[in-house]
């Protein structure tokens, strides 16, 4: 039995590609960091407790990371744990430098040391692309990399450092470039999520106005369920590769508001009140992928669009 170990198997992405790993026949081990609030943490995998195996860690703590690597003995990796809101990044950039970029670097260095011939994924991100976009509003494996925030130059690092260990040492290390995805595990504080949850706090008379920052970014959004298909997809490839994963369709944060709140047989321009705090020190107008390349060799498509995915959201959330 082939074995799969995750950082951040508590989280939105951790949890979908548990179950894909599990229903390909993996036996599956995890990362946890651990919380004050012991109930909360694992909440995304709790239906799965009696069919994996999980380890109180930190990237911050090589140890922790080798310990388990040492015990669970893994044939693939994939390093998802992150601080991972790009707006708390700029309130906490030398945190989310220590955990993205340095934890990254003690994933590899472990690898290297414990299990050098297991495969791993880094869980790279669009943000790397920053401002720049090619000629045909695009961005692709090849588009310079320019981050605007301290999340952006984080993920960079461990991108440089992921290919460093590769070319240096002979490491399968592939990077997945995700553009944004969501799901009905999608932390509040991110602004799918926080929408339709706004909107559905509006619908049901508990408050009448939603806060927001900039309506005017554009963001290329899928399913995280589709997404990590492709991630097991990539580590099961013949070579390390990095590639782009995306839908390919970019929609404005407004787009995303009216779409919401038009299911909910709401008008967002009687509700969305804009508030200048949350908007980000400099910010990042437009990402949309292209995911042609890695399509083409993975043979994968996503399932979800837009729409589906946030009919998917809303429904899950009407329910709490």
């Amino acid at each position: 039995m082939k074995k799969a170990f995750i950082t951040g198997i508590n989280g939105q992405d951790g949890s979908y590609l548990t179950e894909h790993l599990l229903n390909s026949g993996y036996e599956v081990a995890g990362l946890v960091r651990r919380s004050s609030v012991s109930e909360n943490q694992t909440y995304r995998i709790n239906h799965l407790e009696d069919k994996i195996k999980t380890y109180y860690g930190d990237l911050i703590d090589k140890s922790s990371i080798t310990n388990a690597l040492k015990d669970f003995k893994p044939n693939l990796i994939f390093n998802l744990a992150a601080q991972s809101h790009v707006r708390l990044s700029f309130d906490m950039p030398a945190f989310t430098t220590q955990v993205n970029a340095i934890g990254a670097l003690n994933v590899f260095d472990s690898v290297k040391e414990i299990c050098p011939d297991a495969r791993v994924y880094q869980a790279s991100s669009s943000e790397m692309f920053g401002s720049s976009v090619d000629d045909d509003n695009f961005q692709r494996e090849t588009t310079p990399m320019t981050p605007v925030s301290p999340y952006g130059c984080s993920k960079l690092y461990a991108y440089s450092i992921a290919r460093n260990f590769r070319k240096a040492y002979g490491l399968f290390i592939s990077n997945g470039i995700l553009f944004n995805h969501e799901s009905p595990r999608r932390g509040t504080n991110f602004v799918t999520a926080k929408v339709i949850k706004g909107a559905l706090n509006i619908k049901k008379g508990y408050t009448d106005k939603l806060e927001m920052g900039n309506l005017d970014s554009y963001r290329d959004w899928g399913h995280s369920s589709d997404y990590t298909k492709a991630m097991i997809k990539l580590l099961n490839y013949e070579n390390p590769e990095d590639i782009v994963i995306s839908t390919g369709k970019a929609y404005s944060v407004r787009e995303l508001c009216e779409v919401v709140f038009n299911e909910l047989g709401l008008d967002y321009k009687d509700h969305i009140v804009i508030n200048e705090r949350f908007f980000r020190p400099q910010e990042l107008s437009y990402l949309q992928g292209d995911s042609s390349k890695g399509r083409k060799m993975l043979n994968w498509e996503p399932e979800f669009t837009f729409k589906t995915l946030l009919s998917d959201m809303i429904k899950h959330f009407e329910k709490e």
